[in-house]
């Protein structure tokens, strides 16, 4: 074989693995919202956060329009609170993003004056 042609064929290898490698990282890297939600609720956050995110007595409002993530992270695993924190073993990086893909997704409540049924007069 010719010695160009293997050289060829090993860069062209080389390079399909390593699309292979970001394609795979890139997937890695999307949020699901849908399964954050799920989430929310099975590890008990809506127990002091809400079902919506929109806090109680027993925990702030973390949505909508939530920190950014790499603070969210920092309230999730190391809290200042009587938060318990949540580490990796309990709640993977994957898993995190996806609950922070959710509270991001929550949208914002109606402002109580375009409200129809409110006259404008009684919400002053």
């Amino acid at each position: 074989m010719n010695p160009f042609k293997k050289t060829g064929c090993a860069v062209l290898m080389a390079l399909l693995g390593q699309s292979a490698i970001i394609a795979q990282a890139s997937a890695q890297a999307t949020t699901d919202a849908r399964h954050g939600q799920e989430l929310f609720m099975k590890r008990g956050c809506y127990l002091c956060h809400g079902t919506v995110g929109q806090g109680s007595n027993a925990g702030p409002h973390i949505a909508p329009d939530p920190v950014p993530y790499a603070a969210f992270t920092i309230f999730v695993r190391t809290p200042a609170s009587q938060m318990p924190p949540f580490s990796d073993k309990v709640l993977s990086e994957p898993e995190l993003r996806d609950i922070h893909a959710y509270l991001s997704s929550i949208p914002k409540p109606q402002a109580a004056d375009s409200i129809k049924l409110l006259p404008k007069a009684e919400l002053k």
